[in-house]
């Protein structure tokens, strides 16, 4: 069966090799915005499709059989794109998102929808470990009032100002590390998006141990789509187990 799969997650990874594994003809589709990327077996694209039109017109011509949104939990228009080129195309959809994480008991948690809300949200005075990725960045720089430690796996286009340090690295983080780096740099609030899984997860449990405080970005509304957390329910949803 032709299968696409979109998305550069470690999930969508760890799905296309297993498929390849079945027998099965799987392209992954990665962005293409991140350098020296970690590639799943089978075939590779890197691009954009031109929108939920091109994505199924790529659907069609490509005659792909199922289509699988494993992208990341805050590619939201990637993820809309893949619920309109399925309707369109009639190519069912799979949605295999890693489930978000839950507020501990006890943690300082303030929930936000959006960037411009987490910026706001922050204290004067604020020293802040941002994991936020690239998008609304600018919102949070714009705090010069507060001191800025920005983690990101590559360097963003725009230069860092005086109150802003950028941090180049990239997951799986350990809790020590994660605890030792909040308080050398006597971390007051983490910012983050609620990414789930494992290989981030370190820098909450680290963030509560340290009371520092947590603004969550919350995720976006993708659209309807059946929906998996795991390889073994997704190759189910995909019927492909026979």
């Amino acid at each position: 069966m032709k299968i696409l799969i979109l998305g550069g997650t470690a999930e969508a990874r760890e799905l296309a090799n297993r498929l390849v594994e079945l027998g099965h003809a799987v392209t992954s589709s990665l962005a293409g915005r991140t350098q020296n990327p970690t590639l799943p077996t089978g075939a590779v694209r890197l691009g954009g499709f031109g929108g939920a039109s091109g994505l199924a017109d790529y659907l069609g011509s490509e005659g792909i059989e199922r289509l699988v949104d494993a992208t990341h939990p805050y590619a939201g228009i990637m993820s809309a794109n893949a619920v309109a080129a399925a309707a369109a195309s009639g190519v069912p959809l799979v949605r295999y998102m890693r489930p978000s994480w839950d507020q501990p008991e006890g943690a300082d948690w303030t929930h936000v929808t959006t960037a411009t809300e987490a910026a706001a949200a922050l204290p004067a005075g604020a020293r802040v470990l941002l994991t936020t990725g690239h998008t609304g960045l600018a919102e949070f720089v714009g705090r010069s009032d507060c001191c800025l430690l920005v983690r990101l796996i590559e360097a963003p286009a725009m230069a860092m100002p005086p109150h802003a340090r950028l941090l180049q690295d990239r997951p799986p983080y350990d809790l020590a590390a994660e605890t030792a780096l909040l308080e050398r740099e006597k971390i007051t609030h983490l910012v983050t998006k609620n990414s789930g899984g494992r290989q981030t997860m370190a820098k909450l449990e680290a963030a509560q141990q340290m009371d520092v405080k947590v603004i969550m970005i919350a995720r976006p509304a993708y659209g309807p789509a059946l929906e998996v957390s795991s390889v073994e329910a997704a190759i189910t949803a995909l019927a492909l187990n026979g």
